[in-house]
């Protein structure tokens, strides 16, 4: 008798990846998954993660999915102020989450809000001019790329969108010119161009940043700096930059907050959209926020359409309420304001944080623990185990995930669901 032959399935999304990358090939034999080809080191071992739990544990013993359901639920309905985090989701485990939180009175921050409220905080306080990959695809012809490492977050970025074969309207993309202000590409970089070109670049320490965008917002601008250098960094060099932006004809400032860790990295985020802003006076200019790995863009842009803001809402008055500082759950946490934690998080087997008070765990399998959760429910992978939806991170596109192999691992959607159910008339 022959052995059974791999499934093969062509242009998978990933849901991994905040660029949403669409062309995987992968192969699938039994429950191991492989990604054969279009990897890279985010979504290889996004796929390849292999189930190890397939038992849910209560204090770290076995139990049924039954027990260990209305253990949780016993949980959130003895807590005075549920915090659920982690948030590495499709749209409808995102949905099952709030709908339970809206019910228990509880306050939904992601794991990775910090760097997300980074954009965020600009965006609700002077607005921004944003683009999409799409446009950034077809359009773009001069790329600065502010602070950020984009290839060690979104390694097939200029594969994707700046190095391709074709753009919408017929224009080669064999010029495209790329500039980094921060730290150097790495050597074998993918931002040098297919003809051998190698990106701009100006070096800046990340202690340096805030100064330079202040400065590059000022002289896009039009304002005149009497000072030779700013961080470091020669005016001279700065103004040449903006120069190349204003003679583009589709110029693009790109960065990912969640690599400005800094104090009030929003301030940096929000010189670099008014240069943006100033820069459209002569030119056509946008900004390009990069981010949202493992569903975290998802999980916001669900939040924002059930309750009307992005993440950090507390239900504990019996409607949603948004506070971008006191509903902190790591705050929350070890204030001892929460006294019980829900970490969910399906694509990811990152771990909760330890802590103080009870933890549920509604996670990917494979998850190692410091401290043992009270309970731990392993549940499936959208985009591996079931299908679903997920959003890019420049928040226009959804895409849908498709069910690659057969588990018996239940949906952290459903599992949601049944906690919600078992806390009965509370």
């Amino acid at each position: 008798m022959s052995e059974t032959q791999p499934k093969v399935f062509d242009n998978v999304p990933s849901p991994f990846c905040g660029i949403a990358s669409d062309d995987l090939k992968i192969t699938v034999e039994g429950l191991d998954v492989r990604v054969v080809a279009n990897a890279d080191t985010v979504t290889r071992p996004g796929f390849e993660q292999p189930i190890t739990d397939t038992v849910p544990r209560i204090a770290g013993q076995p139990a049924t999915l039954e027990q260990a359901v209305a253990r949780a639920a016993s949980l959130v309905n003895d807590a005075h102020l549920p915090v659920f985090s982690g948030f590495g989701t499709d749209v409808n485990e995102t949905r099952a989450a709030l709908s339970l939180i809206d019910r228990c009175r509880g306050v939904f921050d992601q794991a990775r809000s910090g760097a997300g409220l980074r954009n965020l905080l600009v965006l609700s306080d002077s607005g921004w001019m944003t683009t999409t990959l799409a446009e950034v695809k077809n359009r773009v012809d001069v790329l600065v790329v502010f602070g950020a490492d984009l290839e060690a977050a979104f390694p097939r970025f200029f594969e994707r969108f700046i190095w391709v074969e074709e753009t919408l309207f017929g224009a080669g993309t064999g010029q495209r010119e790329i500039i980094f202000i921060g730290s150097a590409p790495p050597p074998s970089s993918a931002a040098t161009s297919p003809d051998g070109r190698e990106p701009t670049l100006i070096p800046c320490v990340t202690e340096a940043l805030p100064q330079v965008a202040a400065a590059l917002s000022a002289l896009a601008g039009g304002q005149y700096l009497q000072a030779a250098s700013v961080g470091g960094v020669a005016v001279a060099a700065l103004q040449a930059v903006v120069d190349r932006l204003k003679a583009a004809s589709y110029g693009v400032i790109t960065w990912a907050a969640g690599q400005l860790d800094f104090d009030h990295a929003e301030l940096t985020v929000q010189q670099l959209c008014k240069a943006v802003v100033a820069l459209n006076r002569a030119t056509r200019c946008a900004g390009l926020p990069l981010g949202g790995q493992d569903g975290d863009r998802t999980a916001s842009q669900v939040a924002a359409w059930i309750s009307g803001y992005p993440t950090r809402v507390s239900y504990a008055r019996g409607f949603p309420e948004y506070d971008p500082f006191h509903n902190d759950a790591g705050k929350l946490l070890s204030s001892g304001e929460a006294d019980v934690l829900v970490w969910v998080s399906s694509l990811s087997v990152t771990p909760p944080p330890v802590s103080g008070v009870p933890t549920v765990v509604i996670g990917r399998s494979g998850m190692c623990f410091e401290r043992e959760p009270e309970v731990f429910i392993p549940v499936g992978v959208p985009g591996i185990d079931f299908a679903g939806h997920m959003y890019r991170c420049d928040n226009v596109v959804a895409l849908p995930l498709y069910q690659l192999r057969e588990s018996d691992l239940p949906r952290a959607a459903d599992v949601l669901k049944a906690i919600e159910r078992a806390l009965g008339g509370s």
